[in-house]
């Protein structure tokens, strides 16, 4: 536990209160955690729950909701899916999700906005997004998902692993 607490920067006490069930982590302390081990946030979940299904039914995805933000996270691929990996997610409105560099700076990812308006914070570079639009993130970097619209925004995460 002490040398997943170094690489991922969360501290023991906390790593143990999410073990024990004690505390439900945020969106960023779980991408933390899951960098540290190399994994996605999907792989992650889905060892949590013993899951290595090739099928996955709509009703069946897994779904977590950060409960600092309201940003609802499911996992369309199945577990197994390597080495491409989707992921819907709907932010609601004024919601803002802050992720470190180091979070994902071991994946390639596309962002394809379904539904409303994404300001997208890739260092000091801002993208506003809308429904169709498709960006390629460039070098990892400290970024933020955030929805400045009046309505929730819908968009799919496409990771492949570096």
């Amino acid at each position: 536990m002490a040398v997943l607490a170094e690489q991922s920067g969360v501290s023991r006490a906390m790593i143990g209160k999410i073990e024990r069930g004690d505390v439900q982590p945020t969106a960023a302390l779980l991408a933390k955690l899951s960098a540290a081990l190399g994994l996605t946030l999907s792989e992650l979940i889905a060892r949590a729950e013993g899951d290595e299904r090739r099928l996955v039914r709509a009703a069946e995805q897994p779904v977590w909701v950060d409960p600092d933000s309201g940003y609802r996270r499911r996992a369309v691929s199945p577990a197994g899916g390597r080495p491409l990996e989707l992921v819907e997610v709907e932010l609601p409105p004024g919601a803002e999700v802050p992720l470190a560099a180091g979070t994902y700076a071991f994946l390639h990812q596309q962002i394809w906005v379904l539904a409303g308006h994404l300001r997208f914070h890739e260092d000091a570079v801002v993208h506003e997004l809308a429904a169709g639009d498709c960006l390629q993130l460039g070098p990892a970097a400290d970024c933020v998902f955030a929805n400045p619209g009046p309505l929730p925004c819908r968009y799919l995460v496409a990771l492949v692993k570096r």
